[in-house]
């Protein structure tokens, strides 16, 4: 049997599979904890549009919305995506281009939701975490960057449950309308984006 989310992003079930086993050599064992979502980046704005629609075919819903400056799409698939022998991944999360700083393209972080416990979690596990992202006052997860730019997050609430509090649906098909992509500023001056 195919499987066309697969087919699209690559192997997530041996990316997550991956990212536990780094886990639990850092002493940190998931399995207590449901899943977010897995990322997936693209280093250009066209293929990112390419990406969203073929992923968008497998689709329930997709909310996207600016966020650090260019789009970012969160698409729920219609089949679910099984990891980890009975976790289910509820969201992609697909991100575009501009970077600030260098990350892995294609699967790059797994999303787990820890819950409220978050701050007792990142208090244990301090010796091994690299650090902590401020994406809004209600999203602030904890993460570790492993060798190869990937990450795994460690959120309070799942990225759908953010999205969801904040007004965000997922009963269709939301786009940003009119979004071009910018120019990279540096302090060297204006460079336009890779190609």
């Amino acid at each position: 049997m195919t499987d066309p989310i697969a087919d699209i992003v690559g192997d997530y079930r041996a990316f997550a599979a991956l990212q536990r086993e780094r886990l639990a050599g850092r002493g940190i064992d998931i399995a207590p904890y449901p899943l977010s979502h897995l990322a997936f980046r693209v280093p250009e704005w066209d293929q990112y549009v390419h990406v969203r629609t073929l992923l968008e075919r497998h689709a329930l819903g997709c909310w996207e919305n600016v966020w650090n400056g260019r789009p970012i799409a969160l698409i729920v698939p219609a089949a679910p995506m099984l990891v980890l022998e009975d976790k289910i991944v509820p969201v992609i999360e697909l991100i575009p281009p501009v970077h600030q700083r260098v990350y892995k393209m294609g699967l790059e972080h797994l999303g787990v939701v820890v819950g409220e416990e978050v701050d007792s979690f990142s208090s244990t596990h301090r010796p091994v975490l690299t650090g902590q992202q401020f994406q809004s006052a209600t999203n602030q997860p904890y993460y570790i960057l492993f060798e190869d730019f990937t990450h795994v997050k460690f959120h309070r609430r799942s990225l759908r449950e953010e999205v969801e509090l904040k007004g965000g649906r997922f009963d269709g098909f939301h786009h940003v309308d009119g979004w071009v992509p910018q120019r990279l500023v540096t302090a060297t001056g204006p460079d336009p984006l890779p190609r």
